[in-house]
């Protein structure tokens, strides 16, 4: 089991590597200005030099964890917007329309707005983030919620349970694989949100981002961080994807057979 679950994983460090050599090959063969596209190995110093100094971590730190709060709340919202939907008429008819019409709604549009109410400060970009992962969660959990066998749902009802207690004790549990999906979509959304929103109207200082080290960089010409704050969101992004996710579906769905894969 162990070798099964190490083997994509080892594969896919392969594929990354492969393009690090490629990336600095094309680099050196071409010979680009480093000040436009500096090779693998200029970044990947930049990026050890800038993980030892503790720039990195300390502004990767601040991001996830405005990043957390926001899909805290937004999921809390999500769950409060879906149980209504699934127990009233009125509720699903206020979840449709909510969702039609924030759902194409972009999160960054909403910036100028966050900080014109929240001001210049993580509030405002907490505000950004809940709106890039409430949609998404709240109709994958809807979804989920509508799709649960009527047989369950008697079950339920036949124990007494109703409005909430019929969601969590029953629903929740049973619509899990489409309420995890809403999280990983959530998750994509969130991540891209907090970068750019922190690379437009990013804190400085203390409360600075990986966006807003990316930007700060940029601004001084310091390409190969640049470079290196983007490798960083890739590699936080392939590892929650593979790594938490990934663990998280075998202790959930693969475990309680809820699922196919393997």
């Amino acid at each position: 089991m162990m070798r099964l679950t190490r083997a994509p994983l080892v594969r896919k460090a392969g594929i990354v590597l492969g393009l690090l050599v490629l990336w600095e090959a094309w680099t050196r063969l071409f010979r680009v200005s480093p000040l436009l596209f500096p090779p693998a190995s200029a970044v990947l110093r930049a990026f050890g030099r800038a993980l030892a100094g503790g720039e990195i971590p300390g502004y990767a730190a601040q991001s996830l964890k405005v990043l957390l709060t926001g899909m805290a709340i937004g999921t809390g919202i999500a769950l409060v917007l879906t149980t209504l939907a699934v127990t009233t008429r009125l509720g699903a008819e206020l979840l449709e329309t909510l969702t039609s019409m924030f759902n194409p709604l972009p999160a960054i549009a909403l910036m100028p707005l966050a900080l014109l109410w929240f001001g210049l400060g993580t509030s405002s970009l907490v505000f950004v983030v809940i709106h890039s992962v409430l949609w998404p969660m709240a109709l994958n959990t809807y979804t989920g919620f509508v799709t649960v066998p009527p047989t369950l749902r008697r079950v339920g009802q036949n124990l007494g349970l109703s409005g909430w207690r019929l969601v969590a004790g029953i629903l929740l549990p049973a619509a899990f694989p489409y309420i995890l999906s809403g999280i990983k979509i959530g998750w994509a959304f969130a991540w891209r949100t907090i970068i750019a929103a922190e690379m437009v109207f990013g804190v400085a200082g203390s409360q600075g981002g990986l966006g807003w080290f990316i930007y700060q960089n940029r601004f001084e010409m310091n390409t190969d961080l640049v470079f290196a704050g983007l490798l960083t969101v890739i590699l936080i992004g392939l590892l929650v994807e593979n790594l938490f996710f990934r663990w998280l579906e075998r202790r959930t769905v693969l475990r309680w057979g809820m699922s196919a894969s393997h």
